[in-house]
Order: structure tokens, then sequence, then C-alpha cells
């Protein structure tokens, strides 16, 4: 871990989370890389720029609004829902949450804080294998025709080039493993959620994979792998995500919220839009960003959307 000593006892706290739950993620991921295998079931369509081979780069994408339409903790809120994991008035909520999201196409940091607490109160004693059984089944459900056709076309130009692609994404892991499985992705980096014996305890380790903290799952994957950040690509919707993008080579703004363009035409990113049925202007030039690095899933806190009563 980098020396923190300069930061305030405050930002040195929340600067170590984001370490701490990156590492943790970068680590169980790529202990569980085999589990994932190349499984399609979504159609993609040709991207208009070429993506080359390079073994020391790796293609890391976001999922809500980059990957896949809306939030994937609301989603996966209706599946546990059905299942009676929680009341009638939570799925009220999630409901407001998910149009909110919808309407403002932006993250909140206390959406997030909302998440995480009621995540962990829900899933605390319930067994890992028992959330990502379930996970399949509300992949099939709620999620597979809400993939964003452009943004996996993308993801296929990468895969196609012989490029490994990952998810990296504070939802659900056991739900991101799912869909990078379905979409034949390599695998994803998430949220971390303490587990023994198989049963989660209602602890994170760290905080959720947002932010700063994707960045470091990142860094810290790289690192592990031997992988060139500066001949990587990201992939995001979200301001919340520039630390990612910063990261790599070649970034990409995709749908991208009001700060994120402004961000984007500023450092003269490539733009990508979906939302509309037509492109949004291109700057910068293609990438050649590859893969080089392992994938899979980890343990994860399940954050549902939610807000304080």
């Amino acid at each position: 871990m980098a020396a923190l000593g300069w930061l305030t006892p405050r930002r040195r706290s929340a600067t170590a989370r984001s370490v701490l739950a990156g590492e943790a993620s970068a680590e169980a991921a790529r202990k569980s890389s085999q589990d994932l295998t190349d499984v399609t079931d979504v159609t993609a369509e040709e991207p208009d720029f070429p993506v080359l081979g390079d073994d020391q780069a790796a293609a890391f994408f976001d999922l809500d609004n980059t990957v896949m339409q809306g939030a994937a903790l609301f989603h996966f809120g209706r599946g546990l829902y059905k299942r009676k994991f929680f009341e009638t008035r939570d799925l009220a909520r999630f409901a407001w949450q998910q149009a909110w999201f919808r309407l403002a196409g932006v993250e909140d940091p206390e959406h997030m804080q909302d998440a995480r607490d009621s995540a962990l109160s829900i899933v605390k004693g319930h067994r890992v294998a028992e959330l990502q059984s379930i996970g399949e089944e509300i992949y099939d459900e709620y999620m597979a025709e809400r993939i964003w056709p452009g943004t996996r076309a993308l993801a296929q130009a990468h895969l196609d080039a012989g490029q490994r692609v990952w998810l990296v994404t504070a939802a659900p892991v056991e739900i991101a493993t799912v869909i990078a499985r379905r979409l034949g992705l390599t695998g994803a980096l998430g949220t971390v959620a303490e587990s023994v014996d198989g049963v989660y305890t209602g602890k994170l380790v760290g905080e959720p994979l947002h932010g700063p903290a994707k960045a470091e799952a990142v860094r810290a994957l790289a690192a592990a792998e031997g992988l060139d950040l500066t001949r990587c690509a990201a992939y995001s919707d979200s301001h919340n995500d520039i630390p990612m993008l910063s990261l790599v080579g070649h970034p990409y703004a995709i749908n991208p919220d009001s700060k994120l363009r402004k961000h984007a035409r500023e450092k003269d990113w490539r733009l990508r839009d979906y939302r509309t049925g037509r492109k949004a202007a291109k700057v910068g030039i293609p990438a050649a960003a590859g893969v080089g690095a392992v994938a899979g899933g980890t343990a994860a806190a399940i954050a549902l959307h939610r807000r304080r009563r």
C-alpha cells in the first residue's frame, strides 16, 4: 500500500479502505478465474473502430448504464423480493431509486451508502452459494434483455482480438460474474463481502467497489498480472469512474452523464452514446488496447438501492 502519511486521518482512512477494497477484489477475482466459461447469449453489433491484440493490456467495463441499461442492483433487488428476502415497502424504495437513476443517469454517494447498509443486513447469514445460484436466475428474468448492443460490440471486439475483458462494478459480483459469463467476458471485479465457511457475516472487506476503489482494483490486478495500464482501455458512463478512466491509456465515455461528457471533451477522450440510437461525437483516436489479465469473481456485498426511512 502506498504511503498515506501526508493525508489527514479521515482522508487516510477513506483511501486505505479504497485500497483494501481494490486489492481484495483483485485477489479474489484472480483466484476464481477458472470458474468462468465463454458463453455468449447476446448478439453483438460490429464496432466502427479497430481493436488490436496486446497481451500486456486489458479492457475494463463499468456495468450500470454502460454495459446494461439501468442499475443491476435494482434488478437484483426485484429478484430477491420475488424470493421473499424483504418486504413490499422496500421494493417501492428500490423502484424509486431506479426511476431516479434513469432520470439523473448518475450515481449518488448517499444512495451507495444506503445500498451498503441495507445489503449487509439482508444477506447476513445467507450462504454465498445460495446468492450465486439466485443470481443466475435473476439474470435470465430481468437483465439479459437490457444489455446495450453497442457496448456489447465493443467488448466483443476486444475478445475477437484475443484479449480479455473485465466488468468492474460496485454491484454484487455474484451478479456481475453471471453477466460476464453469459456475455463470454473474462470475468468481473466487484465489492467483497466477508464470509466465513461460505456464510456472509454482514461485514465488508474495505468498502464498496465504487469511485476510487475501482481504480485501486484495476491497479492491483494490473500489478499482479504484469499489465501496462497505458495500453489498457476502460469504459464508463459515470463521472464517479474518472479515477478508473484516468488510470488507463485508452479511456472511453459510454452513455456519459453530463460531468463525464464535459470531462471527456476537455481531455479529448472518445465518446459513444447508445441511448438515443445515434452516435455521439467521437474524439481521440481508436484504441489498440488488449488484455493480459486473469478474470473471475468474488464473494460480494449484495448492495440494494434503498432510501433511508
